[in-house]
Parts: C-alpha cells; sequence; structure tokens
C-alpha cells in the first residue's frame, strides 16, 4: 500500500483463471534452457494504462472479473507455459509442468485519477498495481508464476499490471501474450494464434564462431556468476517520455557519422555519459563500460521470431576509452560504437554462449546458473527497439494492444526485480509513436535525482512519468 490515501490500491478480490480447453497429455513437463535459467534471480513487471475500462458491462464501477476471463480463458488454452507449475527434475533442473493450474488474477481499486496518478506517483507507488511476490523456496507447485492485478482508477481508468518470474519468460513475452488477449477480447482470431513455446534445437550443429562479443558475453556471465547480496543503497526509479521532434532533431545533428543510428543508441549514449559525468570524473577511469541487453528471436532461427514464448535475451559488454568519450564529438563517437557493437551481434554469439553454459555448469554454481545478476552490476540497457515498425508506418506492437472499445494504452510501464546495483536502462516505444520513446531510469536514489537536473537531458524537454511530482 502507499503511503498517501491518494496512492492508496485496495486489492480486494482474487480467483484463479484456468485453461478452457485442457493441456493434453496431463502432467506433461517442458525443460527450461540455459537461456531461461540465467534469468532466474529476476522477475518482471509491466504495466498497462488505459484511459477508459474495456471490460465494463456498464456504470463506472461494473466490471466483473468473470467477464474479464471468458477470453483469457481460452487463450490460455494456447498458453501452458503460464498455466503450469514450476518443478525440479531429477538433476535439480527447472522444468515447467503442464497442470493446468492457471493464472492468478487480482481486482484493486484506486485511490485517484489515472491522470492525477501519472502525474505526482511514483515507483514506489507503482509496485501496487502489480504482484511483487518472490517464487518461494522448496517446492513452488502450489504458487502461481503468472499473476496478472486489474487495477480502476476514479474517474474509469484503469492499470493491467501482468508478473512473472524471468525464469519462465521475456518483457517481449508478456508484450506479446497481452497484444494477443486484446485480439481475442476484440474478436480478432489472430489472437488465438498459437505461441511458439520451444526454441528450435541447437544441437548437432557445426561448432560456432566465437567472435569479440561472444567473449565479453562469457566474461559477464563469469564475473556477475554469483548473485550480489541486496545492497542497502536506496534505488528509485523515473521514466522520461521524449517527443518524436526531440529525436528526430537529436539523432540529425550526427547523421554523418551514423546515418541509421536508432532511438535506442542515441538514447544509450546520451545516457550513459551524462551519468558518467555524474558518477565520477572522467579522468579517474582510463575505460568505462555498459552492458547492452537486446532481443535475439531473429537470430535463433525461430520459425516466427515474435510468436516466441519464453527467454530470447542476449548480454553483452561494450567498453571504450576514456579519450572518446572526451570532446564536443563524445556523443556522436559513442552513439556510432553503440550502433556498431550492436549490429555486430550474431547468432554464433548466442549460440556460444548456450554452448558455455551447457558445457560449463559448474562455472556459474551448480547445475545452470542459479544465481547470475543479469541486469544492474554494471549500467544495463535494454533495447526494446524490435516491438517498433522498422519502417514507421505502423503503431508499436505495444500501443496496438487494444481491447473492444479500440482504445490504445496511454502509457506501458517496465520494471524488473532485483535490478539493484549501478543502473538500469530501458528504452522503449512511446504513445506518440515514430522517434518517441519512453526511457525508464533505475539507478540509486541520490544519482537518479541528479539525473532528473542535468541540463543536457532536461534540454531536450522530457515528460515525466510516474516520477513524484516532478
Amino acid at each position: 500500500m502507499s503511503g498517501s490515501n491518494q496512492h492508496q490500491v485496495n486489492v480486494h478480490s482474487r480467483l484463479t483463471v484456468v485453461s478452457s480447453i485442457p493441456t493434453e497429455p496431463t502432467g506433461h513437463t517442458t525443460p527450461l534452457n540455459p537461456l531461461d535459467h540465467t534469468m532466474g534471480s529476476h522477475s518482471v513487471h509491466i504495466i498497462y494504462y488505459y484511459r477508459t475500462s474495456p471490460f465494463s458491462k456498464q456504470g463506472r464501477y461494473a466490471m466483473d472479473l468473470d467477464n474479464v476471463r471468458i477470453a483469457l480463458s481460452d487463450l490460455l488454452s494456447k498458453y501452458p507455459r503460464m498455466t503450469g507449475r514450476l518443478v525440479r527434475d531429477v538433476d535439480g533442473k527447472w522444468e515447467v509442468r503442464y497442470n493446468d493450474a492457471g493464472v492468478r488474477m487480482f481486482k484493486a481499486t484506486v485511490g485517484t485519477t489515472m491522470d492525477e496518478w501519472l502525474r505526482s506517483a511514483d515507483e514506489s507507488d507503482e509496485r501496487n498495481l502489480t504482484v511483487w511476490e518472490d517464487m518461494p523456496d522448496g517446492n513452488p507447485t502450489s504458487w502461481s508464476p503468472f499473476r496478472i492485478q486489474i487495477s480502476e482508477f476514479e474517474g474509469g481508468g484503469l492499470a493491467i499490471g501482468i508478473s512473472f518470474p524471468h525464469l519462465l519468460a521475456d518483457p517481449t513475452s508478456a508484450v506479446l501474450f497481452h497484444k494477443s488477449w486484446t485480439d481475442a477480447e476484440h474478436g480478432d482470431p489472430t489472437g488465438h494464434d498459437p505461441p511458439i513455446l520451444i526454441l528450435p534445437p541447437l544441437h548437432n550443429r557445426p561448432s560456432p564462431t566465437t567472435t569479440e562479443n561472444t567473449s565479453t558475453t562469457i566474461k559477464y556471465l563469469q564475473k556477475n556468476s554469483k548473485l550480489s547480496p541486496i545492497s542497502s543503497t536506496k534505488m528509485a526509479t523515473f521514466s522520461f517520455k521524449f517527443s518524436n521532434t526531440m529525436i528526430k532533431q537529436g539523432l540529425s545533428k550526427f547523421a554523418d557519422k551514423c546515418a541509421n543510428a536508432t532511438p535506442f543508441e542515441y538514447l544509450t549514449a546520451l545516457f550513459w555519459l551524462q551519468i558518467i559525468k555524474l558518477k565520477t570524473l572522467m579522468a579517474d577511469s582510463d575505460t568505462h563500460s555498459i552492458s547492452l541487453c537486446v532481443d535475439a528471436r531473429k537470430l535463433l532461427d525461430v520459425p516466427i521470431p515474435m510468436k516466441f514464448f519464453g527467454n530470447a535475451l542476449t548480454f553483452s559488454q561494450l567498453c571504450v576509452q576514456n579519450e572518446v568519450l572526451k570532446g564536443d564529438n563524445g556523443l556522436a563517437e559513442v552513439v556510432r560504437l553503440v550502433h556498431d557493437h550492436i549490429n555486430g551481434i550474431k547468432k554464433d554469439d548466442v549460440v556460444s554462449m548456450i554452448d558455455w553454459l551447457e558445457s560449463s555448469p559448474e562455472a556459474i554454481d551448480g547445475v545452470y546458473p542459479k544465481g547470475v545478476q543479469m541486469y544492474g552490476p554494471e549500467l544495463t540497457c535494454v533495447s526494446l527497439e524490435h516491438l517498433m515498425d522498422p519502417k514507421g508506418e505502423f503503431e508499436s506492437l505495444v500501443y496496438e494492444s487494444k481491447f473492444r472499445n479500440n482504445e490504445k494504452p496511454v502509457h506501458v510501464s517496465y520494471h524488473v526485480g532485483k535490478a539493484e546495483g549501478v543502473g538500469l536502462i530501458i528504452v522503449a516505444p512511446s504513445p506518440e509513436g515514430g522517434l518517441s520513446r519512453t526511457v525508464t531510469v533505475t539507478m540509486p536514489a541520490e544519482e537518479v535525482v541528479k539525473l532528473c537536473e542535468d541540463p543536457v537531458i532536461m534540454g531536450m524537454e522530457p515528460t515525466m512519468i510516474v516520477s513524484g511530482r516532478r
């Protein structure tokens, strides 16, 4: 619960949504792969904000969870990974038992309007719009990994919070599931297209080539193979919305250096440079490094990449010499380096990482990685560029999620659990479309407050969302 009545979230009912069609065969288990296990220390929380409720039968507060779950139950028949339960095999590795135990759903009310909430709530308030609950120790067979919370604001606004352990899926999977749900509610048959639940076989193939990116990824895993103790440093999260106009102006300034730079590459370079300046004098270190997280669906030969439901992320480390950051061309040089690094990530880099995880489990704390901290041990930047239409002609997949009233979300928030440390930056689509982006920054509280006063970043006139009264 939030400390103020205005931001109080009251969870007052719950139910379990099960599949309308039983999974066959009952009790079938599917093992989780090394990529899944690598993400085991984190959780994912995504919140969709809608101006009006798409579920109300009539009146302002007439929503009935029984009505909400009709289309959802049909859809969940295609997602046994969501409705099943986590168990361990004889070797202690995680797998999902397809037992149709269902997804837990909660209903809540919020003591303010959605506009006021977006303007004045902070990340501690927003946590109450989704479920933050660690997997229980021991045997979690009665624990629901996937949880959906539907929160009604005064005046009719609605938030849909989706929570789950990163062990089972990545943020893209949740976006694709939510899009399928809205399609199903909208009566679009494509909403019931089955997802791809297992990556293509990676065995019986030629040995992949080890590249520089492969080496930096493996070094990153080795370095963070033990989950760091929870830091006592208070973390804070602020979200910046940058307009299409501002991003376009920024990209145009170094078009001669990197004509094909994406908004993610630009914003990553910009925030990285400003954070370095906040944290330390550049002269204090010869090099600076950053972790870049990008989607690997298209690299792994998935038949229909955007239908894969699971983990398909790749992390790699980019190191930049201090001297590159200095001078008037520092930003342009870093944008180019980030761009070249991301475009240099190949299938062999991902496959080599999986091979290393499979062949050297003892290198990471026993059977498959048990406590790798992928987000936060160094500044980690997550790209959701793959959710945009590359030609800019259509809405992003995030904001195409329209229910029966054909209303797109007004904002979508992304959070990753246990991302303590140096910091986490998520660059996501924005409701304006085009080149506009929403940047969510999680850093030690003192540092992120200073970042909100940075003249370069604030000179881009961002709108602050769910960042307290800023």
